[in-house]
């Protein structure tokens, strides 16, 4: 009789799929709030906590630095980025005119079938702000989210990593902590509406206009949220 085949044995799970793994929860943590802004991040802990050895934990971190949520200071060691008015408005700047430029790019290359899965999302975004009457708009990380699809949409790689990988998530962290409740939800929406009407229209410039002055109009609603708010 045959001897039985071997019962093949899994590997160990490569460090790049551990450090994957951590940098997924790393980031969630700190957008969602539960690793406060401006914590001091401890690598004996974090390993502990995530289950997982220091060289998986440390490049996940080397990750995260890269994605402007975590910084180094010497004799200080690694920080949970601080969340600061000034810190915000810079990003509302960079946002207004990246956006608007992968605004005019997704009007020039996006799929019949992007721009119909768009203008679909817009509707289900309506849906959910009448069910909120008009007080939240909520939009989930990754592609149901408006800007995420426009960016992507751009066809342009660099433009992409900036905006996606670079600055996404920063912009999710400031948007989860500093609270979605806003008056200008269904202003919102209209907006997003116009820009979308620009991008199926392949009218370029006018959807960086409207993308623009989308971005600039809410910038001036967190001023003045964060103004009310004494910060």
């Amino acid at each position: 009789m045959d001897s039985p085949a071997p019962i093949p044995v899994s590997a160990p799970p490569l460090v790049s799929t551990v450090a994957d793994r951590v940098f997924d929860q790393l980031r969630r943590a700190i957008v969602e709030g539960d690793i406060p802004a401006g914590s001091k991040l401890s690598e004996p802990v974090l390993a502990e906590r995530f289950a997982v050895s220091r060289g998986p934990l440390r490049e996940a971190m080397r990750r995260l630095e890269s994605t402007h949520l975590l910084e180094r200071r010497a004799n200080v060691g690694a920080r949970v980025v601080a969340l600061t008015r000034e810190r915000l408005m810079e990003l509302y700047e960079v946002r207004e005119a990246l956006e608007g430029m992968a605004a005019r790019l997704a009007a020039e290359r996006m799929s019949v079938a992007g721009v119909a899965a768009l203008q679909a999302m817009l509707e289900q975004h309506r849906g959910e702000i009448e069910r909120e009457c008009g007080q939240a708009y909520f939009q989930q990380e990754g592609d149901p989210d408006f800007h995420y699809r426009i960016v992507v949409g751009s066809g342009n790689q660099r433009l992409i990593r900036i905006l996606c990988d670079d600055l996404y998530h920063l912009a999710r962290m400031y948007r989860c902590q500093f609270g979605m409740k806003s008056e200008r939800a269904r202003d919102a929406l209209k907006e997003h509406a116009l820009v979308v009407d620009a991008i199926a229209e392949r009218d370029g410039e006018l959807a960086e206009w409207l993308m623009r002055r989308h971005v600039r109009a809410s910038r001036k609603g967190v001023e003045r949220r964060l103004a009310d708010d004494g910060r």
